[in-house]
């Protein structure tokens, strides 16, 4: 790999998870539109991230990072928009107050439509066609002609996107996403859940804290903190045509930055060394995810660090480990040890979905609620034997009442699935799921410090 990077020096590389365009001079005709649009987001945003996420790295916040698996054109509304802006509103209030730990908020969405796939190729009955790899790229309806990639579709994922960040900008800096709006952030389908009671005894306590600060002169009105937040945007780099496009020069820093979202990551499948993907990503300055797979050495890793953060700068990279239920302890301790003894600053974060997807009986793809909650489990139990900080989760969810994930407090079964299955692609937490999910981290998050502090209290004795 050479040091010389270019924005378009990927394309001199090996690539994987590549469609396959009909028209090249199509592609090429789009690609040089989204190079004349605006950014979606700009580097000072990136960097502000990234100042975020450093304190992730040394312990003192947590990252929450979710949405959908795959964003859709048909499913674009504002109401799914605020659906799941106020979902996620719930969990990092939970996690910041039940926790006691600031949050970092980063959504899966504005620019999640790309998918890796398994197969090149799909087969239902006796029909074969290309896999379907997002609406970025072709249709999920199956037949021959939905399935051809189009690159005008990209055009649409960018509108669409810049729409999502107007509205989502609104939410944050607008008075909605303010403490005192806690109550109003139930979703009105979980009001009747085993959830509902614990978080309306959460806003309950907000309530009461922000009467006795108004009590005492301390007004959300005249401390912005208190009725805006931030919210970042981000998405896998699959798709580096797209990602090309919107890379853009920093006039204040004279930087490359990758405009389409303000944190892209590395996939599992993409994550080769002297490959396309790591090749882009090394170039731009927004903070970078890497997924962590059951595949992945030690030493590997270490040279992926290297070539992506090589100046080892707090809340360049995270990252997200991805095993599956049983799996943890077999793999990720050694990844820990690796980075810590080389000094490697890094947020880790666990994605407990990718590694614990099956097939029911009923034949739906789903993901067992238990086999989620058991690789968070694990994931904070290593940490804390390997004196390492669990610093965040990457979810899998949706605001809508969905049918997708088996287990939970309301025990979704394999015959429920088929009810509202609606997911484009892997199997989501629905919005009581999702919340209960951030209950359950945040009392974990409470033994993690505890854990931390014992050691001060018992030198201390």
């Amino acid at each position: 790999m050479s040091d010389r990077w270019t924005p378009d020096s990927w394309r001199a590389m090996p690539i994987q998870q590549v469609p396959e365009y009909p028209d090249a001079e199509a592609l090429a005709s789009v690609e040089r539109q989204l190079a004349s649009f605006p950014p979606l987001v700009f580097a000072g945003e990136a960097r502000r991230l990234k100042r975020e996420l450093a304190k992730v790295a040394t312990g003192e916040a947590f990252l929450l990072q979710g949405g959908d698996c795959a964003e859709s054109f048909a499913e674009h509304s504002a109401d799914n928009i605020r659906d799941f802006f106020r979902v996620f509103l719930q969990m990092a209030v939970v996690l910041t107050y039940a926790g006691a730990s600031p949050v970092v908020k980063v959504g899966r969405i504005a620019g999640q439509f790309a998918k890796p796939r398994s197969a090149p190729m799909e087969k239902v009955g006796d029909v074969e066609l290309p896999s379907y790899r997002g609406d970025i790229v072709n249709d999920i309806e199956f037949t021959a002609a939905s399935r051809i990639p189009d690159p005008r579709r990209q055009l649409e994922a960018y509108r669409q996107s810049a729409a999502t960040l107007n509205l989502l900008r609104a939410f944050a800096n607008g008075g909605y996403a303010s403490l005192g709006n806690a109550h109003q952030w139930m979703l009105g389908f979980i009001k009747d859940s085993p959830q509902s009671g614990r978080y309306q005894a959460l806003a309950d306590r907000i309530t009461e804290a922000l009467d006795f600060m108004r009590a005492i002169g301390i007004d959300p009105e005249n401390h912005p903190e208190m009725r805006t937040t931030d919210f970042f945007t981000s998405h896998e780099a699959l798709l580096l045509g797209y990602e090309q496009a919107l890379t853009r020069v920093d006039s204040t820093t004279g930087d490359w930055y990758a405009t389409s979202g303000h944190m892209i990551w590395v996939g599992d499948r993409t994550r080769q060394a002297d490959h396309a993907h790591i090749e882009y990503c090394r170039g731009v300055k927004n903070p970078l995810g890497l997924k962590c797979g059951p595949s992945l050495k030690p030493d590997d890793l270490l040279r992926l660090i290297d070539t992506l953060n090589p100046q080892n700068e707090p809340g360049r990279l995270t990252l997200i480990a991805r095993f599956g239920a049983d799996k943890v302890g077999e793999h990720l301790p050694a990844l820990l040890r690796a980075v810590k003894r080389e000094g490697r600053t890094v947020v880790w974060s666990c994605d407990p979905m990718h590694g614990n997807t099956i097939k029911a009986a009923s034949g739906f793809k789903t993901r067992p609620f238990d086999q989620i909650l058991k690789e968070v489990k694990d994931f904070f139990a290593v940490h804390a034997a390997e004196g390492t900080y669990a610093g965040g989760v990457h979810l899998e969810m949706t605001g809508k009442n969905v049918t997708e994930c088996t287990g939970g407090a309301r025990a979704i079964s394999d015959a429920d699935l088929k009810d509202r299955y609606h997911t484009y692609c892997d199997p989501r937490l629905n919005a009581e799921q999702a919340i209960e999910m951030a209950f359950l981290v945040a009392e974990l998050l409470k033994q993690e410090r505890a854990g931390r502090a014992r050691p001060v209290i018992e030198a201390a004795e």
